[in-house]
């Protein structure tokens, strides 16, 4: 992150924390439809449309090592093989045999010199290109070129995967736009698989991920977790296109004095705390962003200042959120499995370690953060049951929400436009009201201004 970019952070910072209402200009948001939570008819929509449209990310290289391992994925609802071609290159097609339809492979993980259909021994190369099939003389007339398995369009981010089953989408870098170049800051080609697990919720798959899109709610239900650690009135949320967004919410250690935000060296900002903070009581989680605490990781080194004083988090349509750090961070996701159910997956990455897994003088430091982290995420969870049953009666109508929470409707906005505002029934439609007067990089100007305004006026 530049220092340009730095110093606004900083500012906008201390505007959030002093601001009386919302910024000048920014629209009024008409509640949430309902019904976006409980009606089969737009979870359908859901299905067809919008994960079958979007980038999704589907495993980590770690997961895949040598040329021939493969990876079964069925988190979107459609049987996919990730196969490793290469150092540089992962192909993903359907688990489809073009001949009956039988599965290509069964197990979750493994390592074949050939793709090889197990019901007639059909069999495909790493491009997905049909090579063999038994008893070749019983099949008049059959062109091989027209049988390849059929492709899944994919790319990587650094050592993340994602795919996307619309083979005329734009690249994922093309999708992320300014996002892109932002995370170069976090080295993900170097990122190394830590852990992976997942939960099963009782709720619509946008109930649970909207909780990890705000931090309006921290105080209420992390009062001695996060809340002990985080300054969510200096939040700053910033929209980009696509629908994709930003969080930047302070520790309480970040300064607050505007002269002070304005004019201290970041470094030495941060050597203060990580001295001030060793032996604070701060959760543990938040511990190891500020402070060494005896951490002996490796860390990415390109980090800069605000991850390190602030959680800095992203989320991306459709259902990937991030909050980063320069020890590594995990990777949030929700798969819906009916339109009252879903599967949240928590997948941990770090910088990389070296040859093999990870050392064993890491694992307890591992286990103590991850732990820590956890606990947050059941003080999360356990709202979505009961925040389901209540979209579920009768008098439940709408969501309003805050301006603390337009990261929220700016996501909805993108999803009503991938499905295709013309499929949508109107009292399911979500109104374009974040426009691009308020999408990065317009949307921090009038919020800059007022601070300066205020400052003036102080002065």
């Amino acid at each position: 992150m530049e220092q340009e970019q730095i110093d606004q952070i900083k500012e906008l910072i201390e505007y959030e924390r002093n601001r009386t209402s919302p910024p000048e200009g920014f629209p009024k948001l008409p509640d949430l439809p309902g019904k976006r939570y409980t009606d089969p008819g737009f979870y359908e929509l859901e299905k067809e449309n919008l994960w079958k449209k979007s980038w999704l990310y589907a495993g980590h290289l770690d997961e895949i090592p040598n040329v021939g391992s493969y990876k079964l994925w069925e988190r979107a609802g459609q049987p996919v093989i990730l196969v490793r071609k290469n150092k540089k290159k992962v192909n993903a097609f359907y688990n489809m045999c073009r001949h009956r339809g039988a599965a290509i492979v069964r197990e979750e993980y493994g390592e074949a010199e050939k793709l090889i259909c197990g019901y007639h021994g059909f069999t495909y190369d790493y491009e997905g290109k049909l090579i063999g099939k038994r008893d070749p003389k019983d099949f008049v007339d059959f062109d091989d070129s027209c049988r390849n398995l059929h492709k899944v369009n994919v790319e990587l981010l650094g050592n993340l995967i994602f795919v996307n089953f619309d083979l005329e989408a734009v690249s994922l870098k093309e999708n992320l736009g300014v996002i892109y170049k932002e995370l170069e800051e976090f080295q993900f080609g170097s990122l190394r698989l830590v852990d992976q697990y997942s939960y099963n919720l009782k709720c619509n798959w946008k109930i649970a991920m909207e909780a990890n899109m705000e931090v309006y709610h921290v105080k209420s239900i992390h009062p001695e977790t996060v809340h002990t650690g985080l300054d969510y009135t200096g939040n700053v949320n910033t929209f980009y296109p696509n629908g994709h967004g930003r969080m930047i919410a302070p520790n309480r250690s970040f300064p607050k004095s505007p002269a002070n935000v304005l004019k201290a060296n970041p470094d030495a900002i941060t050597n203060k705390l990580k001295d001030s903070d060793k032996n604070s009581d701060l959760p543990y989680y938040y511990k190891t962003k500020i402070g060494e605490l005896n951490d002996n990781r490796p860390e990415i080194e390109t980090v800069g200042y605000i991850a390190r004083t602030c959680t800095q988090s992203y989320n991306l349509v459709p259902n990937f959120v991030s909050p980063m750090t320069e020890k590594g961070f995990p990777i949030l996701l929700w798969w819906p499995t009916s339109v009252n159910e879903c599967i949240f997956d928590v997948i941990w990455v770090a910088p990389d370690w070296g040859e093999g897994k990870i050392p064993e003088k890491h694992k307890d430091i591992w286990d103590a953060h991850i732990g820590g982290f956890n606990k947050v995420l059941d003080e999360d969870l356990q709202f979505g049951g009961w925040i389901q049953k209540a979209v579920d009666s009768y008098v439940f109508d709408g969501v309003p929400l805050s301006y603390q929470e337009a990261r929220i409707y700016h996501w909805h906005q993108q999803v009503d436009k991938i499905i295709g505002l013309n499929k949508i029934p109107p009292e399911l439609c979500v109104a374009p009201k974040i426009n691009e007067d308020w999408i990065h990089p317009n949307d921090n100007v009038r919020r800059l201004q007022e601070h300066q305004n205020m400052t003036t006026a102080a002065e």
